[in-house]
């Protein structure tokens, strides 16, 4: 792994020198914008309309619009005004439950190790955060901006989470068509609890992957050697049906599902009780 950034957690008086490293990979596939007749790399270029030609990127200057069509120039100089708190810390403010935050508040994840002459502060503060079963609440300038952030441990290490200031998170009073009266009977309430429970189990990450993914890496590939790619038929879903009616055949496919799940295992002893 690279090392993104280099710094300090304090801790009380505690300073713990630490390495950061992203935690989360993009495996996104990308693509690049082709000419049609020759499949030569498009260009993006500077452009600036009102002068009517390319800009070299030493002419471009920071904006900020406040109002319409009418922009104040932000120097480098004009940011190194403001005052901040150093740029190599993690300074911790405050302890508190992790389940006391909402996961919308969460934005970017990363690893944090210990450098050699941090290695016994790092782990007491691990040992300390999983005794106690707290996170610490922090904040950190990084690439100079100040972000609000919380530690925790994931796997024995310490995770710092980049978390999204309370006046970035949208209200959700907001989102249109959602503020509506709705009779609800009792046996759809009782049997969405019954469809809940009978798809409820333990988390496990390693059952999910990207789909889209795989498939399109087909196609890729497919393509790369020149085979015919077929075209996926959907399935029809039917029209709509009655919410109650949907509600039974779905807890009637999770019984079923459950049933053969069972005698899948139940086959799988018998084999090891044979042999």
């Amino acid at each position: 792994m690279k090392t993104l950034w280099k710094g300090a957690i304090n801790f009380g008086l505690i300073n713990v020198p630490i390495k950061m490293f992203t935690a989360t990979e993009n495996k996104s596939i990308s693509f690049k914008n082709l000419h049609k007749e020759c499949n030569t790399p498009i260009k993006q270029k500077r452009y600036c309309p009102n002068c009517e030609k390319e800009v070299e990127y030493d002419e471009i200057v920071k904006g900020y619009e406040y109002q319409k069509d009418t922009y104040i120039i932000i120097k480098d100089e004009d940011l190194e005004k403001i005052p901040g708190e150093s740029s190599k810390t993690i300074d911790i403010v405050e302890f508190v439950k992790l389940e006391q935050i909402d996961p919308i508040y969460f934005d970017k994840s990363y690893y944090l190790a210990p450098e050699d002459t941090g290695k016994k502060a790092y782990k007491l503060l691990v040992n300390a955060l999983n005794e106690t079963e707290k996170i610490a609440i922090a904040k950190v300038v990084i690439r100079s901006r100040e972000s609000l952030v919380c530690l925790r441990v994931y796997n024995g290490i310490l995770v710092m989470e980049t978390m999204h200031y309370p006046d970035e998170i949208r209200n959700s009073s907001e989102v249109p068509g959602i503020n509506y009266e709705i009779t609800i009977s009792d046996s759809e309430i009782k049997m969405a609890k019954e469809l809940i429970e009978g798809l409820a189990t333990d988390f496990n990450p390693e059952k999910y992957q990207d789909n889209y993914r795989t498939k399109l890496l087909e196609i890729i590939q497919s393509k790369v050697e020149g085979k015919e790619i077929k075209q996926v038929v959907e399935k029809d879903k039917g029209g709509v049906i009655d919410l109650m009616e949907a509600l039974q055949a779905s807890l009637d496919m999770v019984k079923k599902e459950k049933l053969e799940q069972a005698k899948n295992k139940s086959k799988k002893r018998s084999r090891k009780t044979v042999s």
